[in-house]
């Protein structure tokens, strides 16, 4: 097995973390290892440990999620605490306050939150009468005024992406797939959406027989197994209804892109630097780093018909809101000559 360099620097980050924590622990316990009169220039050393260097090396080895302060705090706290039990208490005894002090400043962040919290569902009626007046579909223009209003905190951003979710699921059913002359649709001739409704039955049948078998074993794990099948089955539901309801458009400036809930992604043709079709798009490697696909799920396996290649990476909306930077989008519509002289007409002007 060949390990790719970033995963090997993430094994590095692991092993200099365990490191850090193993040596902390032993300083303290091991007989051989002296302790001075005045054990304070230690401890200090382990709280900096704890609350700087494992913080700092935890990011490191999921730096794939992206850097936020938020993170960054709750690590630093969470090595506080423990702290606590890493040091022996005699040791810790001057130092008691900190970890009171560090958890009373993730409970203001937490306050902060419930305020942005509360600043969104103030907002709510207001940025739905005004996607109500625009243009662009909810999928696209909600969690943008979501955060030009309220945001761009990642619990806001959670939410946000949970709302789309029950949305879609239960509050879209009046409504039409677009019509319009720029919309292509990437559904219609795969098994998208009777694999998603096959799934549905699996789930529930699942959810029939194991829930009840496992009542009598574990209240509290089947009443948790249960709720996660719930989820499941209404987030497939808000897949389903999301791929038929925002089909992919050719605007002015740009290409708007989605499937399900799982990735979208607006495409400025100023950003476009070539595009593959035929034979060349569907020789590309859509697995490859740094190239997203927006082609339906199928029993077999699809080829992309274009391949958008940019001049600097652009960012996609992935699940629950997470972004991602990526050098080229392959895609696959229903009707590809229509799309493509749509696409070359908008590029070429």
């Amino acid at each position: 097995m060949v390990i790719t360099r970033p995963k090997s620097k993430q094994w590095l980050f692991g092993l200099l973390l365990l490191l850090v924590l193993v040596s902390n622990f032993l300083v303290y316990r091991l007989s051989i290892i002296p302790m001075p009169a005045d054990s304070k220039g230690v401890v200090i050393g382990s709280l900096i440990d704890f609350f700087i260097v494992a913080p700092l090396l935890i990011i490191a080895m999921t730096r794939n999620k992206g850097f936020s302060v938020k993170r960054f705090i709750t690590f630093m706290v969470l090595g506080i605490v423990a702290a606590r039990f890493v040091i022996p208490a005699a040791y810790f005894k001057p130092f008691a306050f900190i970890p009171y002090a560090a958890i009373g400043f993730e409970g203001i962040l937490l306050v902060a939150e419930i305020g942005l919290i509360v600043l969104l569902l103030k907002h709510v009626p207001t940025i739905a009468r005004e996607i109500k007046e625009g243009n662009t579909s909810v999928l696209f223009a909600f969690p943008e005024k979501v955060k030009d209003r309220v945001s761009a905190q990642p619990v806001i951003t959670l939410i946000a992406a949970e709302a789309l979710m029950f949305y879609y699921a239960f509050a879209s059913w009046k409504q039409q797939p677009s019509i319009q002359e720029k919309a292509f649709s990437l559904h219609q001739k795969t098994s998208l959406i009777a694999f998603n409704i096959m799934l549905i039955h699996a789930i529930v049948i699942e959810t029939l027989g194991f829930h009840w078998w496992l009542h009598d074993k574990s209240i509290i794990l089947s009443i948790v197994l249960l709720i996660l099948n719930i989820y499941s089955v209404i987030y497939v539901i808000a897949d389903i209804q999301t791929v038929r309801l925002n089909p992919l458009t050719v605007e002015d400036d740009r290409i708007r892109v989605s499937l399900g809930l799982g990735k979208r992604m607006e495409i400025p043709f100023d950003a476009i630097t070539r595009i593959d079709w035929g034979e060349k798009a569907a020789s590309t490697n859509i697995k490859e780093e740094g190239i997203i696909d927006f082609i339906a799920r199928d029993f077999e396996e699809l080829k992309p018909q274009c391949v958008i290649h940019f001049d600097q990476p652009q960012q996609a909306t992935l699940f629950l809101g997470m972004k991602k930077e990526f050098h080229a989008a392959a895609i696959r519509v229903d009707e590809l000559e229509r799309f493509r002289l749509t696409v070359e007409q908008k590029v070429g002007e």
